[in-house]
Order: C-alpha cells, then structure tokens, then sequence
C-alpha cells in the first residue's frame, strides 16, 4: 500500500500502535462503535476513559456503522487500503472481513505488553495480570507471588 488510512480501534489506543507507528502522518480513524456501545452498554465512564486516550493520539473521531465510516474516510483520502493492528474481540474478526472485501486491508501485530511462557486465559483481567504482573515488574517467572508492597515514606 502506498497511501493507506489507519483504522485505531480500542484495543490499541496508545502511540506504540503498531499501525501508528508503521505510517506516522497517515489519516487514522477511530470509530465510536453505535452498536458495539448499544448492544454492549458501554458506561459513560468508559466512553469517557476512550475519548481521554484518543485526545492524545493524531486521529479523527467519528460515530456509527464502523465499517461503513472506515470506507467512507478511506475514500475521502484517496486511499488504496486500510492498515489496523490486530485484537482478541471476535467482533474484530467480523469487520475485518467486511472492510477486506471492499479494500486491501493489512493487519499488524502489536509488540506483547508482557512476554508469558504459556498462553492464558483472557476472558478474565485477573487471571492474566496474576501472571502477568510479576513478569513485568521483574520479580522471576510467572508463577512468582507478587512482592510485597514498599511504602513511599519508610
């Protein structure tokens, strides 16, 4: 792809997005999902924590049909494909396919937060940051306990 737009999805929302990073300057969208937000009931607070995250990132916010507002921007820019990071959702999957049947769409894998030995369960934040945590504050392997807390004033 020689002039690409990015799609910036919630499950990348910082600036080491892979897709960010891989065309720096290139149109980025991310799409306030109306049915995701519907069918999901995304509190206002969660919607809140999204909008703070994407203010510091160079992309333009839009609301509705994802798919539809990825090839309505692609369009307007001229572009000749979408390039996005990839992410565990299954609705991910779903959209992918429907963007890929209109346009070349390239899908970059993010660098892992944590490297693990063994791959988790990630239904559940807390069975992953039980493992997780200690991996990434350097105390041992993932089955070490968690140190215990130092206290600022002692």
């Amino acid at each position: 792809m020689l002039k690409p737009v990015l799609w910036i999805h919630g499950e990348a929302l910082g600036p080491a997005n892979p897709a960010l990073v891989a065309h720096p300057g290139a149109p980025a969208l991310f799409v306030f999902d109306r049915e995701l937000i519907e069918t999901q009931r995304l509190s206002l607070k969660r919607l809140g924590f999204l909008y703070e995250c994407l203010l510091e990132l160079p992309v333009t916010l839009r609301h509705g049909d994802v798919v539809e507002e990825v090839l309505s921007f692609a369009r307007r820019h001229g572009a000749d494909g979408v390039v996005t990071s990839a992410a565990v959702d299954p609705r991910f999957g779903l959209l992918r396919e429907q963007i890929a049947a209109q346009l070349p769409l390239q899908v970059l894998e993010p660098e892992p937060f944590v490297a693990l030995p063994e791959p988790l369960d990630l239904r559940r934040f807390s069975r992953y940051w039980r493992r997780a945590e200690p991996v990434l504050w350097g105390r041992g392997s993932a089955a070490a306990p968690p140190a215990p807390a130092q206290r600022w004033d002692r």
